[in-house]
């Protein structure tokens, strides 16, 4: 029997104080993203195409319309945001960038608060990680960067005939079993100054994806990062060029390049719920 005061597994439950640094995370993000000439979305909490931006479609929770026709609840806000600015707000705004404050939810029910931003048929993977940079900063907390290339695992692996899911799973010593050299060079890539010496060894086709990751760390103002060339990200629409802030365990925001229906975006999303931790910890 469930007790009136329970919730479900896997659901927030913000009050006093915790509630008030949430709020004051929503605001902080707000302001900086106002400020960076970007105004804000509000996506339906149910969605006919969660599909296309979820890995594993048996994490969607599914209902049904009026017409019986199969809806989810979101899941994920990139697609959603990205198609209803193309195929329904095009025709009022022209405006590029856009953000959302908005939970989403995965099968059986876990929720999770989001803050994302999305800079519509822009390339420059630099200009919203810089704008995550200036959120964390103005929270005053400072986590781990990690820059990454999504297509470097899978040029390796169709070059070496290594298993993407080995990349997926972080199966460092398989890598390393293949005894070539350069593999190994990228495995302990870390830091900026080194990435040249890299780039000279690795062949042509992986040279242009690494000079990406070195371009984007020069174009950003933040000291506290590292190179990770072969973290492959879970999901499907990221195609290049990927970042993540973290700290031990915790993902405090992720974010990348992708492209849908042939436009081009960059984006991230800060995780509200991990951040409100660190900053009730920080207490």
């Amino acid at each position: 029997m469930m007790l009136e005061h329970e919730i479900p597994s896997g659901t927030k439950l913000y009050f006093g104080e915790t509630a008030k640094i949430k709020r004051r995370i929503e605001a902080v993000a707000s302001d900086v993203l106002y400020g960076a000439d970007y105004e804000e979305l509000i996506t339906p909490l149910f969605s006919y195409h969660q599909h296309l931006s979820i890995a594993d479609e048996n994490q969607l929770i599914r209902v049904n319309d009026t017409q019986n026709h199969q809806l989810t609840l979101r899941a994920d806000s990139t697609i959603d945001v990205v198609r209803l600015l193309d195929k329904r707000l095009g025709r009022n705004t022209s405006h590029q960038k856009w953000f959302y404050i908005q939970p989403v939810y995965l099968y059986p029910s876990k929720e999770m608060y989001q803050i994302g931003a999305e800079y519509i048929g822009e390339k420059d993977l630099s200009k919203v990680l810089q704008t995550a940079i200036d959120v964390v900063e103005a929270l005053k907390i400072k986590p781990l960067l990690q820059l990454s290339n999504i297509r470097i695992p899978e040029l390796i692996s169709k070059e070496l005939g290594i298993d993407l899911e080995d990349f997926k799973h972080i199966n460092i010593q398989k890598l390393l079993d293949t005894k070539v050299s350069w593999l190994k060079d990228i495995i302990y890539l870390e830091k900026l100054e080194d990435i040249d010496a890299v780039i000279e060894v690795v062949p042509d086709i992986i040279k242009g994806e690494l000079t990406r990751i070195k371009i984007l760390a020069q174009d950003i103002d933040y000291d506290n990062f590292v190179i990770a060339p072969l973290y492959y990200a879970k999901m499907l629409y990221y195609d290049e060029l990927y970042f993540r802030m973290i700290e031990k365990n915790d993902v405090y925001a992720r974010g990348g390049r992708y492209i849908n229906d042939e436009v081009t975006s960059v984006g991230f999303a800060l995780y509200t719920d991990k951040i409100i931790e660190k900053l009730e910890g920080s207490k």
